[in-house]
């Protein structure tokens, strides 16, 4: 009997000592809750500023282009053969030899000479003198290394950009040369590709000696441009929800009010503004900069220890043209604001 009410008597002990703990844990949670009210949360906010970046709109010419990946070949070449079986009685070129439209090329023992049917080099030679030939053994190769073609494929979506006799720019990549060069053929049956379609599309050029058969390249087609036209920095543009273009600029209060802008060409880094700036005007975007944090827990030490947490915010990017911007920029006089491919 005694037992048992010593029993009881320490479950209730127990008990009890369990919601002290609970309530003094209550208690601090509720200490540190209000002293991050009231000294931390204040310090946060005003840590954070508003800062805005400026741009101005300039006058010039602005562009774009599309851009593809294609190979070289070549337009005329040519391996000569013979009809019959017979003996080379006289070869009148060398290989790497340059020669010209109805120049001798070789003569066989039954009379056929052989002559090459445009200008060109000699590439290969596959036979010598008093060699006995079969028919139709290969003799003599002539390349026209001059007039090169590149073959590109051009997906579906891009395809009706592009037309022949455009004019475009073949970049060969191992020599860092660029070329004028035209669309000379579209094939518009589709190939290769699963989920899009390619077109292959061919542009012929003038090369030098160094740019050979195989050498991969990147050929660039000219798409929109506008001259003389009010263009501003792409980062100063903000967009609504219906994806309409507005920028902030200062009315006479000194307040900022946002600005409806029309859009026309663009490119990586510059658009045309066909209507709501002029040159000269400055618009600006709203950056907002929280300074450097020191950890939740180290502000909330360092208020309730007395200490100051001591933060810095950075000063806005003012200027035209943030650096990273690429681009060609030559100041608001007027410029060319070309801008790199866009595939």
């Amino acid at each position: 009997m005694i037992e048992g009410e010593q029993a009881k008597r320490l479950k209730k002990k127990k008990r009890a000592k369990r919601i002290r703990k609970l309530v003094a844990w209550l208690i601090v949670l509720v200490l540190l809750a209000g002293a991050f009210w009231l000294f931390v949360l204040p310090g946060l906010s005003a840590g954070a500023t508003i800062t805005y970046d400026s741009y101005t709109a300039s006058k010039g010419s602005i562009s774009n282009s599309s851009s593809f990946s294609g190979t070289i070949s070549v337009v005329n070449d040519e391996t000569m053969t013979n009809e019959s079986a017979a003996t080379v009685r006289k070869i009148y070129v060398t290989e790497g030899e340059t020669v010209v439209s109805g120049q001798r090329l070789m003569r066989l023992s039954d009379g056929e000479v052989f002559k090459a049917s445009f200008s060109g080099e000699v590439n290969e030679i596959f036979v010598s003198e008093d060699d006995d030939i079969a028919a139709n053994a290969s003799l003599i190769q002539i390349v026209d290394f001059s007039n090169l073609k590149v073959t590109m494929r051009v997906d579906e979506y891009s395809v009706s950009k592009v037309s022949a006799g455009q004019t475009c720019e073949v970049t060969v990549t191992a020599l860092g040369k660029s070329f004028e060069s035209a669309i000379t053929h579209i094939n518009r049956i589709a190939s290769g590709g699963n989920a899009t379609a390619y077109y292959t599309v061919t542009a012929e050029f003038s090369a030098t000696e160094n740019v050979l058969p195989g050498m991969a390249v990147t050929v660039t087609i000219p798409q929109d441009e506008a001259t003389d036209v009010v263009v501003l920095n792409k980062d100063a543009l903000s967009f609504s929800n219906g994806n309409s273009a507005y920028v902030l600029m200062k009315n006479e209060a000194g307040e900022m009010e946002q600005v409806s802008v029309e859009l026309g060409v663009d490119n990586d880094n510059f658009v045309e503004i066909k209507s709501g700036l002029s040159q000269g005007d400055t618009v600006y975007v709203k950056v907002e900069t929280s300074a450097a944090s020191q950890g939740g827990l180290a502000s909330l030490f360092s208020s309730l220890t007395g200490g100051t947490t001591q933060t810095t915010t950075p000063s806005g990017m003012q200027g035209n043209m943030p650096s990273g911007m690429g681009g060609d920029f030559a100041g608001p006089g007027g410029g060319n604001f070309g801008g790199g491919p866009s595939r």
